[in-house]
């Protein structure tokens, strides 16, 4: 019996947009644009050029972007009701975001059915901004400096039973779509997973989400075409 487990993105998936980018609209200099075409275009890594993004920008300003995120940041319509849907459904979900802890988690504090948040952490103790990395890359990658390294954080809590549901929107969700047996997506990921002949389930909101869910769930060993390979699966709302 294949038990589903959810890895869902943060930033431009449950926020509509992209924070990182917008604190870098409103604080950085123009060269953070050269670095973001250059993550885009993977002609850096997402560590390289999200790091050079944050360092354009003085520690200084902490609180003003906290609050800036704070107040700016719109949660996507349903997401509620879909942590409450896999809480109802006992389908575990993990929060796996490119971005950092610092608007990340106080964001999902009132959340408190999500069984877990991966993200990465802004050091604020010197001139400029300065990013750990605390989720990194495995043996088994093959793009490294990932950042937040979704694939492994995937490999990690999987087991063998384990029926991998990927939602995001972006390119740090890329590597993590190629490892699901049922991808959800959105904006520049939905855009690649077409370029790749990756199969996926279209989205805008969180209804959307379960909305897929609730066909899976209705499905018990019978192939599903929509996942590429045929799977024996059992999604059981009691497991």
């Amino acid at each position: 019996m294949s038990k589903p487990i959810i890895f869902c993105d943060f930033d431009g998936t449950v926020t509509k947009k992209d924070n990182i980018v917008n604190i870098m609209r409103q604080f950085a200099p123009p060269e953070w644009e050269k670095w973001k075409d250059d993550v885009l275009s993977r002609s850096v890594s997402i560590q390289e050029g999200v790091g050079n993004m944050f360092a354009l920008l003085p520690s200084s300003l902490q609180q003003e972007i906290t609050r800036f995120v704070l107040e700016n940041a719109v949660i996507r319509e349903g997401f509620s009701e879909f942590v409450q849907f896999t809480k109802e459904q006992r389908i575990p979900l993990y929060i796996v975001s490119g971005g950092m802890d610092f608007f990340v988690n106080p964001m999902l504090e009132g959340f408190d059915l999500i069984s877990g948040v991966f993200c990465n952490e802004a050091d604020f103790s010197e001139d400029k901004i300065k990013i750990h990395w605390p989720h990194k890359c495995d043996e088994k990658c093959s793009n490294q400096n990932c950042g937040c390294c979704k694939p492994a954080i995937i490999r990690n809590i999987s087991k063998d039973d384990t029926y991998v549901i990927v939602i995001g929107d972006s390119v740090t969700d890329l590597e993590a779509a190629k490892c699901a047996d049922t991808v959800i997506a959105r904006d520049y990921l939905a855009e690649k997973c077409e370029e790749q002949s990756i199969p996926y389930r279209a989205f805008e909101t969180f209804y959307d989400c379960i909305t897929v869910l609730e066909g899976l769930l209705q499905r018990d060993q019978n192939t599903i075409d929509e996942v590429g390979e045929p799977n024996e699966l059992r999604f059981n709302s009691t497991s």
